[in-house]
């Protein structure tokens, strides 16, 4: 059967997560019912993500594979599913791959942003999309500790519980932390996240930002593989599924607004 990879974005402040479950007040099961009314059919049809984000967090870019019979084109993919689905959810691009990509499987990487509103009072205009913190923040004291974290690690001291994954072992290839005005702006690219793990991360460099912990906590975290000893999992409202990165084979790649991400991120 006939494969079909879509490129979507969400505003994720009213879904519960990516995931279905049985209330369906989640991403996928908006999305699945939504390509049933495109196909004609009084069912769901089933897709496959690349990344399953979280309840709260957003996406700029999630790529998502079906099998179909039905034939259209790209744009009427993109045009017809839009039709069923609600404003805060958009099919992006669509373009046909072969049997052998997999939303999940194939991807190489993937990159998240962190968007962190820094000031005396939380911004009305950014709830939902911007996390927050009031207390100055030692900057350069943050990147040192982002530091530690690149490369290959076992991040059990910033996995949740509930992970599902097979092992804690991640490779982190990026942590830039940026400054664009109010905000601040951090870059995760690795091969693949834990769950939670995005967001533990921001509150362990958070603590070290705000004087509570020394740089050298951060390799001490990674070190003692213990979730227990770690910050708090922060806040999901500044959070994005922004990249996926896949082999060049399948043609996912191109520079031609796909990877595109959400205007904050492009603030001078």
């Amino acid at each position: 059967m006939p494969r079909v990879a879509l490129g979507l974005a969400y505003d994720g402040s009213s879904w519960q997560g990516w995931q279905t479950q049985p209330h369906r007040q989640t991403v996928q099961d908006t999305l699945e019912t939504a390509l049933g009314r495109f196909a004609g059919i009084d069912a769901p049809v089933p897709t496959i993500c690349a990344g399953r984000t979280d309840t709260g967090v957003h996406a700029a870019m999630q790529v998502v594979h079906l099998d179909t019979n039905l034939e259209r084109r790209d744009e009427s993919w993109v045009r017809g599913v839009n039709a069923f689905l609600p404003p805060s959810i958009a099919v992006q691009w669509a373009q046909p791959v072969s049997d052998d990509f997999h939303a999940r499987f194939s991807a190489r990487s993937r990159t998240y942003h962190y968007l962190l509103w820094r000031g005396r009072v939380r911004p009305p205009l950014w709830a939902g999309r911007a996390g927050w913190c009031f207390q100055a923040l030692d900057v350069d004291a943050m990147r040192q500790a982002a530091a530690a974290l690149l490369g290959e690690h076992d991040f059990s001291s910033f996995r949740s519980s509930q992970c599902q994954a097979r092992h804690p072992v991640r490779t982190l290839h990026r942590l830039d932390i940026d400054e664009r005005g109010p905000f601040l702006i951090f870059t995760l690219r690795a091969n693949a996240f834990l769950h939670h793990m995005v967001r533990n991360l921001i509150g362990a460099l958070l603590q070290i930002g705000q004087g509570r912990q020394p740089v050298h906590w951060m390799p001490a975290l990674l070190a003692a593989r213990d979730r227990r000893l770690a910050a708090p999992t922060f806040a999901p409202d500044g959070l994005y599924l922004s990249a996926i990165e896949y082999p060049a084979e399948f043609l996912l790649n191109e520079t031609d607004g796909r990877s595109q991400l959400l205007s904050p991120f492009t603030f001078a």
